[in-house]
């Protein structure tokens, strides 16, 4: 419960995909990942590392999402799992369930799918009965 504080988003980018590129395959990275082009594959967190995502406004990706911070502002075709925190921007759209802690949706993000909460204690509050005898 103490232990589990949420991590701070990545305030600088280390990868970027640009513009005009298209990846095919999946990418795993830790720290700050900017998308601006297409990926055609599942976009992982390696080794559960903090990390922050952002899809730029023309961006599409097309597989998965695994990472501890998203902000979207592109197209998104499948689902997202942010572990701690993910923003929809304006202009996003998300044909997927989107999976959240905590979650931002401005005015104009589009969500097909569901919206589901992950609560970081589900599951915790088992209290076990000591066997009598």
């Amino acid at each position: 419960m103490f232990g589990n504080k949420p991590t701070k988003p990545q305030n600088r980018i280390d990868s970027l995909v640009g513009a005009g590129t298209v990846v095919e395959g999946n990418i795993a990275f830790s720290g700050g990942l900017r998308v601006d082009g297409r990926v055609r594959g599942n976009v992982l967190t390696a080794d559960d590392q903090p990390s922050t995502l952002v899809l730029s406004e023309k961006a599409q990706i097309e597989g998965e999402i695994r990472v501890s911070h998203a902000v979207i502002n592109g197209t998104v075709i499948g689902p997202v799992f942010g572990a701690e925190y993910v923003e929809l921007q304006p202009k996003s759209n998300v044909t997927g369930d989107v999976h959240y802690r905590t979650l931002e949706i401005q005015l104009g993000a589009v969500v097909q799918g569901r919206l589901v909460h992950q609560d970081e204690d589900k599951g915790k509050k088992v209290v076990p009965i000591a066997a009598q005898e």
